[in-house]
């Protein structure tokens, strides 16, 4: 949705803070509340109060101060923000991977993306704010619960229905077909499972010089995933890493790095897709004796239960906790 010829979203991070903008307050002590304005609402604490009048028409950067003299910045929250606090279903891709995959995918405006594994919306709105309103992210989830939390979330943040989005339940090998032709996407994301089971159908939907980018959790996946590009043929030699930020805390002369850290979220493989009918150069190092198990047949092992969703640290989310999440983003089911 776009606002006076305004890129979708643009007109919710101007002016002066508005009913049901959401804005972050940050106290003396540097601890952060998300509360959304409302006419007549207030922010509680067991330490007094204040209303949220106060700031309705305010200046974003503003300080309110509540009925014990405590005093609040208050700003709109960036993406990294809203993300980490905003409902959720699935686990969200942290702000850290979404930025690289933004990156090292070449995400760029205009271009058609497609996304397999949506979760709670968080990398989805960092790829809408590189496609632009100009560009094309169809979105694909297998769950309609997650799906309705991810649309409330991306729908928040943007302020209405984003024009370059189209979000689709169901499996990534069901629906690609019918909403891509052939060589026809630049990018396809996954953050899946096990996204190997789905090279195929990004090969073919993926146009020449495309690129396949993968977010997988454990070395299993990622080890996994790796050969089976390998073994396809129509990619690139995949590429892998991860990163770990390290915040510090900065206090006079007192400058070291903060005691706690996030040491990993998570692997992200990249490969491009090949030419028809052209091979990939041969691999010309030697793997080290070992780096491919067998089982006792000769044959690759392939044990079903090692890529079990337990067995890949998927967290099972309750029922309740999804009715919240979807409760607080205003998307409750109909029934």
């Amino acid at each position: 949705m776009t606002t006076d010829s305004q890129p979708a979203g643009a007109a919710q991070r101007r002016g002066p803070f508005r009913t049901g903008d959401r804005v972050q307050l940050t106290d003396p002590r540097g601890r952060l509340h998300t509360i959304t304005l409302a006419p007549g609402g207030t922010f509680h604490t067991h330490r007094g109060y204040f209303t949220h009048d106060d700031l309705i028409g305010a200046p974003e950067g503003s300080v309110v101060r509540n009925t014990a003299g405590i005093e609040y910045l208050a700003v709109r929250p960036l993406l990294a923000d809203y993300v980490l606090s905003m409902p959720r279903g699935a686990a969200v891709v942290y702000p850290k991977d979404a930025g690289q995959i933004v990156a090292m995918a070449d995400i760029y405006p205009g271009a058609r993306v497609i996304e397999a594994g949506v979760g709670s919306g968080a990398l989805t709105m960092s790829l809408l704010r590189a496609v632009g309103d100009g560009g094309s992210l169809h979105s694909i989830e297998r769950r309609e619960d997650f799906a309705a939390i991810a649309r409330g979330n991306v729908e928040g943040f943007f302020g209405g229905p984003h024009p370059a989005w189209t979000l689709s339940v169901g499996d990534l090998a069901d629906v690609l077909p019918v909403v891509a032709e052939p060589g026809s996407v630049d990018r396809v994301v996954l953050d899946m499972l096990a996204p190997w089971e789905n090279l195929d159908v990004a090969a073919q939907a993926l146009a020449p010089g495309g690129v396949l980018i993968a977010y997988v959790a454990t070395t299993t996946q990622l080890s996994r995933l790796a050969e089976d590009v390998r073994t396809d043929g129509r990619y690139t030699e995949p590429e892998a890493w991860e990163s770990m930020v390290r915040g510090w805390h900065l206090e006079g002369l007192a400058v070291r790095p903060q005691h706690r850290m996030i040491g990993h979220t998570g692997f992200l493989l990249t490969t491009r897709r090949l030419a028809d009918g052209v091979e990939a150069p041969l691999r010309r190092r030697r793997p080290a004796k070992g780096a491919y198990p067998v089982g006792e047949d000769g044959a690759p092992a392939a044990d079903p239960e090692l890529w079990s969703p337990e067995a890949m640290g998927e967290r099972a989310v309750s029922d309740k906790k999804l009715r919240r999440a979807r409760r607080d983003v205003g998307q409750a089911p109909t029934d």
